[in-house]
């Protein structure tokens, strides 16, 4: 989670990401964002984000992104 929250700080450190628990739905996060997220985080935890994960409820905080790595690194 701490590596998560590295990465998270370098894309944007005015962001509580640590309480935020709305970054998509309160748009906090614009698609460019995710999109430069989705990427960083497929590189640093050797995981691929299918589209069916890029979802509101997988990106709005960064616990539900770290569930979200948690578990595709388990398959």
């Amino acid at each position: 989670m701490e590596q998560l929250l590295e990465i998270l700080e370098e894309i944007d450190e005015s962001i509580d990401w640590k309480n935020e628990e709305a970054l998509i739905d309160d748009h906090v996060l614009d698609s460019l964002s995710v999109v430069s997220l989705i990427a960083e985080l497929e590189e640093q935890f050797d995981i691929e984000i299918e589209a069916a994960e890029i979802i509101p409820p997988n990106f709005n905080s960064a616990r539900a992104m770290w569930e979200m790595i948690t578990r595709l690194q388990e398959n």
